[in-house]
């Protein structure tokens, strides 16, 4: 029962991940990308950047949920970058992390890291 449980929970944090990362790469109607003005800062917007809701899934956004999985919200930047990209390369050890972070472009981690960093509780 408990297996059932955490299979269904890995499934769902996997299938939020690729809704994401489809999300993010969406084509136009006219099958192009579209053009993002060079220097767009995607963090300093209100919303969450794209791929950011995926992380929601597995990381608490309130302190009063008791998990492994370490929070988002206020973390350093550079410090989620580091971790993300550790995870991406095999660095370091983890269980989907590793899969999660390959879906992911730098400038995509980068703009999730600084949209978490900036976030308060």
């Amino acid at each position: 029962m408990i297996f059932g449980r955490m299979a269904i929970g890995v499934v769902s944090v996997l299938l939020q991940a690729a809704l994401a990362i489809a999300a993010a790469n969406a084509q136009a109607p006219d099958g192009q990308f579209p053009e993002k003005p060079p220097g767009t800062a995607l963090a300093k917007a209100p919303e969450a950047p794209p791929g950011a809701s995926s992380c929601s899934g597995c990381h608490p956004v309130s302190r009063a949920i008791a998990t492994p999985v370490k929070r988002l919200i206020g973390q350093k930047p550079d410090d989620i970058v580091a971790a993300v990209k550790e995870f991406r390369s095999g660095q370091r050890p983890a269980t989907i992390m590793d899969r999660i972070a390959k879906g992911f472009t730098d400038d995509e981690i980068k703009a999730i890291a600084d949209w978490y960093g900036a976030q308060k509780d």
